[in-house]
């Protein structure tokens, strides 16, 4: 069976729906929508029933792709694992719906999507892939205005903390594919996207796993993820964006500002975690 290339779906579904502004109704039968909204309804269910809190850490492929150091604390760290505030739960909510809709329109544009929530093993890691499009393994993302931007200017690579490139290999892995990526869809604006990641942006997952398990077993933590970076040109440095949503990065970086710790200031675009002070900043600290 010949299988629409991936680069097809995002405009395929743009000219679908832009069908809509000269007055003719979108191909959806009664049999599609029927099955997005069983999807819709397993996903809300799904996430309105959370499964009790494992106090045993497990590498999954979700986030075998995170930097060691980061999976390194999480491992120590039982009693903190799965804490999320109630607007993230509500972002969660409405990511899950999105996605489902984003799926429901690739479907209505024409392509193939088979193998939802496949489940997959690779070195005796377990995951489940959102899908395949057209025979690829696709992951599929709602995303912000940021994130939206690194794979749309295919930037992921250079900014992964979150490792969905490691995730993308292991489903490959499992699979014996090899041309599959991201459809993301920015939240704010309603933009899609289609990413499909060089090889050489892939890390090799076999490596990976091997070596995420045996840095987790060391004593002290592995080396820094993200080193830290200039902030201004006096000679402040400070932690770098993939650093400051970390729940670990004050106890990760204890011994910056000679042992004092991370210090926070106040800028009018939000805060910034410096590692080194040499000329205070001119807004407020966070004590």
């Amino acid at each position: 069976m010949n299988q629409k290339p991936l680069n097809t779906v995002v405009p395929d579904i743009y000219g679908l729906l832009e069908n809509l502004s000269k007055g003719e109704p979108l191909p959806i039968t009664e049999e599609a929508l029927d099955e997005t909204m069983a999807s819709m309804k397993e996903a809300i269910l799904h996430w309105a029933t959370p499964r009790p809190r494992d106090t045993d850490f497990t590498v999954r492929m979700s986030n075998v792709g995170k930097p060691s150091r980061q999976m390194w604390f999480e491992k120590r760290d039982p009693s903190g694992r799965g804490d999320v505030d109630g607007a993230t739960q509500i972002k969660f909510l409405y990511g899950h719906v999105l996605e489902e809709i984003v799926l429901m329109l690739v479907r209505m544009a024409g392509h193939n999507v088979t193998d939802e929530q496949k489940e997959v093993t690779v070195n005796d890691i377990v995951g489940h892939m959102d899908c395949k499009i057209n025979g690829q393994v696709v992951d599929v993302k709602s995303a912000s205005k940021f994130a939206f931007n690194k794979f749309r200017n295919g930037t992921l690579a250079s900014d992964d903390p979150f490792g969905y490139l490691g995730q993308l290999a292991g489903y490959e892995k499992a699979e014996g594919t090899d041309e599959g990526g991201f459809l993301v869809i920015n939240k704010e604006s309603g933009e899609l996207c289609m990413y499909v990641p060089d090889d050489l942006d892939k890390p090799n997952i076999d490596t990976k796993i091997n070596s995420l398990l045996d840095e987790l077993k060391l004593d002290k933590p592995p080396e820094m993820c993200y080193n830290p970076e200039p902030e201004g040109l006096k000679g402040n440095m400070k932690l770098p964006k993939g650093c400051t949503w970390c729940k670990y990065k004050h106890e990760c970086h204890k011994d910056a500002n000679d042992g004092e710790g991370l210090r926070t200031f106040k800028y009018s675009t939000g805060f910034k975690y410096l590692t080194k002070v040499v000329v205070e900043p001119k807004v407020d600290e966070i004590l």
